[in-house]
């Protein structure tokens, strides 16, 4: 198992590339179960959670070859409908399968999720939402089970918004039978590419980029080709660490429109931010300032940066208030924080953080994806060496970042333990 090793004390500065986004990568590559055929994506991210996804798909019979960040799909093969638990639990977006596999072949069994060990996040919005289109799914032995299902047109509403879920409705509602409506849905800027890939292989969508979406089911589909659109954690979470270092880089191949949000937060929190043709340069302040944010469904603050800029509260002046309203116990990086001598208070799902001078160096354990990113920062402005394990969860979710911050003049290295 790797780890991080990371001496603290270094601003960051030049210009990093971002890479595809994973969490709309995931859903595409889910969603080539809709059509028999050859499917071609582009800037697709080197990832465990993508190469598990492509051993999901595997298993149901397509064929996968990655050559660089190209990856073609070939789904005229598939005829398996089990997605087995061996290889689900390791990631909760290999549930997205359940959608286009009900909508293609009329039946499913998909092991229940695993994924990041924090908070319950059940699927149940997802079960509610295809029985509401007459799936008819039950629970078997820890798996959703559905058996000779017609899916039909419906309208239904989401209770909270739901970006999983989100997604495997569209994806499904695309051959089902009639009209589905769904309100209250998920405007993050992954469903409106999914969408707009869905349509570009002949779905009947209205609606992208509202809280409602009509849907026209159709026949058949053909296959996709598309490009990734990049990451916004992974664009949010650099900004956020020049931010935390006073370095000024550049963050190429990112949509300004789509970080909007992180960077109003990094600007009251001192930085200089100057969104440009594709890129966003950034220079961070002396010192921060306190902040208070509150995590929302997109447009407003990802709970995806949450953790990220807990970190650099930590050595803001004055004390932040973070509070994340959409999962109500993401706090386990809190503990780790606090071993580098963070101050953080928690009460619910706020937290209340007080700025220190300085962090120290000292061996902390990532526990997700976000909260790995997290410790990453802090290590970066903390006195002395920091030793990261576990750093796995990094592997799932951001391509190459040990790389990508030593080319911007970071002390970090990759070892093994």
């Amino acid at each position: 198992m790797d780890a991080l090793v990371i001496q603290g004390g270094r601003k960051l500065t030049g210009r990093v590339e971002v890479s595809g986004a994973k969490n709309a990568a995931l859903p595409v590559m889910a969603a080539t179960l809709l059509a028999p055929g050859v499917h071609t994506l582009r800037n697709v991210p080197l990832l465990s959670d993508t190469r598990t996804m492509s051993r999901v798909l595997e298993q149901l019979g397509a064929r996968v070859e990655f050559r660089g960040h190209a990856c073609k799909i070939d789904t005229s093969g598939v005829r398996s409908v089990e997605a087995p638990y061996d290889l689900v639990r390791t990631m909760r977006a290999s549930v997205y399968v359940l959608g286009p596999l009900l909508a293609r072949f009329g039946a499913a069994r998909v092991s229940l999720p695993g994924g990041c060990a924090w908070g319950p996040r059940p699927v149940n919005l997802h079960i509610e939402g295809l029985n509401a289109m007459n799936a008819g799914l039950e629970i078997e032995h820890g798996y959703i089970v559905g058996k000779d299902v017609r899916l039909q047109g419906a309208e239904y509403g989401f209770q909270t918004v739901s970006v999983g879920a989100t997604a495997q409705l569209m994806m499904a509602a695309t051959l089902a039978e009639g009209r589905t409506v769904l309100d209250n849905v998920a405007i993050e800027p992954d469903i409106t590419a999914l969408g707009e890939v869905l349509a570009g292989c002949g779905a009947r969508i209205e609606g992208l980029g509202t809280r409602r979406l009509t849907i026209d089911g159709v026949r058949e589909l053909k296959p996709i080709d598309t490009t990734i659109i990049p990451d916004r954690i992974e664009a949010a979470t650099f900004l956020a660490a020049a931010a935390i270092t006073g370095g000024s880089i550049t963050v190429e191949r990112c949509n300004a429109a789509h970080v909007a949000a992180t960077m109003h937060v990094l600007e009251l929190a001192g930085a200089e931010v100057l969104p440009g043709n594709g890129e966003i340069a950034i220079s961070g302040p002396t010192l921060a300032s306190a902040v208070n944010v509150t995590t929302a469904p997109f447009p407003g603050f990802p709970t995806d940066m949450q953790a990220q800029m807990m970190a650099l509260c930590a050595v803001a002046d004055g004390t932040s208030v973070i509070t994340d309203t959409i999962y109500l116990d993401r706090f386990t990086h809190v503990p780790e924080l606090t071993r580098l001598g963070a101050q953080i208070e928690l009460k619910g799902n706020v937290a209340i953080v007080t700025g220190v001078e300085r962090l120290q160096g000292a061996p902390v354990m990532a526990t997700d994806i976000r909260a790995s990113a997290a410790l990453v920062l802090a290590a970066l402005v903390a006195e002395g060496e920091t030793r990261i394990s576990r750093i796995y969860h990094l592997d799932r979710g951001y391509e190459g970042l040990a790389e990508k911050l030593v080319k911007l003049g970071a002390g970090v290295e990759r070892v093994q333990e």
